[in-house]
């Protein structure tokens, strides 16, 4: 079932609380009816925008014309599969954060460590998010898609998804519209092997050992919510979108390059962290970045500014506009590639305006 209406403020709809209206919005609960209103649109070329959690969007003051479709769907499927592992069939609009919790209380792991993020699961595999050491990718079996070029539903399997660092096929391609995603997990009452080492340390154990599902996600929740990454009505610091920047992933050349301006910059004794990345990249620490070209925790005397927890997370205090956000954003982002010679990358998604 939908409902509508005309030139709805979409800010109230994002963790941003920034954004202009839409020319109009429509809410929909049915996964059949989110097919039939999207194949009618596009046959009469209809812009679309989509929205459900709206923890990873940056919607432009002007705001967004057409129609927006907020989605809302929901269902769950369960099945035991043949190797003892479960699979989870989860509609698009379910919130993310309640299916990791579900996951935990089912003693079914893979997720735990993806606790407390915001958003919808439908948007998981767009940015193929992650955090201490797992990412969707590595669960995620299939995916139901509306491929909007053909009109038809497909299923696309994981290796259709074309996964990578904080990325998929489907970011910044609006070819496919996430209906549903198929989780596989693995029946235990520990968790996957701890993978992270901030993580590792705060749970009090080696990388590689594994603690119980509920101990782990507790401490994922702890961790986030020092750094208010952790939609908090009481906290204002929580009002962001998450990481705005990537850690950025470099050829080897350029990292040598970068640790050699850092020390040069900095000296010996604080030199920027370095990860081994696929393709034979490393990446490095988008934070570390940002703090050591100057910008501290709390950073910016506006309504737009750095969290007072977390260098990675711009936050509107009130009364801010998305221009605002932007600009700030470029700053830090200029500052930081004049200084390093690295350019930074926003995470979110920008609506009805470009980086």
């Amino acid at each position: 079932m939908a409902e509508a209406g005309n030139e709805i403020e979409l800010a109230p709809l994002t963790t941003l609380k920034l954004g202009g209206p839409a020319e109009r919005l429509v809410k929909v609960t049915d996964t059949a009816e989110l097919i039939r209103l999207v194949q009618a649109a596009d046959a009469e070329d209809e812009p679309l925008f989509f929205i459900a959690g709206g923890s990873n969007v940056v919607i432009a003051d002007e705001g967004v014309p057409g129609t927006t479709i907020w989605i809302a769907t929901s269902g769950i499927e369960e099945q035991e599969l043949d190797d003892g592992r479960v699979s989870l069939t989860v509609a698009a609009g379910e919130n993310w954060d309640r299916l990791v919790s579900r996951a935990v209380d089912s003693e079914l792991a893979g997720i735990e460590c993806l606790s407390g993020i915001p958003g919808s699961v439908g948007a998981t595999p767009i940015q193929n998010v992650g955090a201490y050491g797992q990412e969707v990718a590595s669960t995620i079996a299939s995916l139901l898609v509306l491929d909007r070029e053909t009109g038809e539903v497909v299923t696309l399997t994981n290796g259709d998804c074309g996964f990578g660092y904080r990325s998929s096929r489907f970011k910044g391609n609006p070819r496919f519209l996430v209906l549903a995603v198929e989780f596989i997990l693995s029946p235990s009452s520990e968790s996957a092997p701890v993978a992270y080492q901030q993580l590792a340390d705060a749970l009090g154990v080696e990388v590689g050992e594994r603690v119980p599902l509920p101990v782990a996600r507790e401490t994922v929740l702890e961790l986030r919510r020092s750094k208010s990454m952790v939609v908090d009505p009481g906290d204002p610091d929580s009002v962001s979108a998450g990481s705005f920047f990537t850690n950025p992933l470099l050829d080897l050349a350029s990292m040598a390059e970068l640790i050699a301006r850092a020390e040069e910059l900095l000296g010996p004794d604080d030199l920027p962290p370095s990860y081994p990345a696929p393709e034979g990249l490393a990446k490095t620490s988008a934070a570390w970045l940002i703090e050591r070209a100057g910008f501290t925790r709390g950073f910016g005397t506006g309504p737009i500014g750095l969290s007072r927890n977390h260098t990675l997370a711009i936050v509107n205090r009130g009364g801010g506009t998305t221009t605002e956000l932007v600009e700030f954003a470029r700053g830090i982002a200029g500052r930081v590639e004049e200084v390093f010679g690295v350019s930074l990358r926003p995470e979110p998604v920008f609506v009805g305006h470009t980086w």
